[in-house]
């Protein structure tokens, strides 16, 4: 899933942590796979908000949920990780590149 046009470097970023929370659960799914009930132990949030978090997260590419039981478990999708840092790491090339570049005044 590469990043479309449509899909810019700075939505993706503000979809993986713009929130405070959306960045501790993918903190906490770096770590492992975890379900609703263990990220509502691990962070003190209502099951509403885990679940909203989670369904930004699954709609931008950057967890996968698959059932276990009675369960569902979410994980971190470390290729879409990859492609954000990739774009970013491309931003960070052309600002070196912006270095020697300076637009003149009118």
């Amino acid at each position: 899933m590469l990043m479309s046009s449509e899909d810019s470097v700075e939505g993706a970023a503000v979809k993986l942590l713009g929130d405070p929370l959306r960045a501790r659960i993918v903190r906490l799914l770096a770590r492992e796979q975890m379900c609703t009930c263990h990220l509502i132990d691990e962070t003190g949030a209502r099951q509403p908000t885990i679940s909203h978090h989670l369904k930004i997260l699954r709609e931008a590419g950057f967890v996968a949920a698959e059932p276990y039981g009675r369960f569902t478990y979410y994980r971190l999708r470390p290729e879409r990780l990859r492609e954000l840092a990739e774009a970013i790491t491309g931003l960070a090339g052309q600002a070196d590149q912006a270095q020697q570049t300076r637009r003149p005044c009118d």
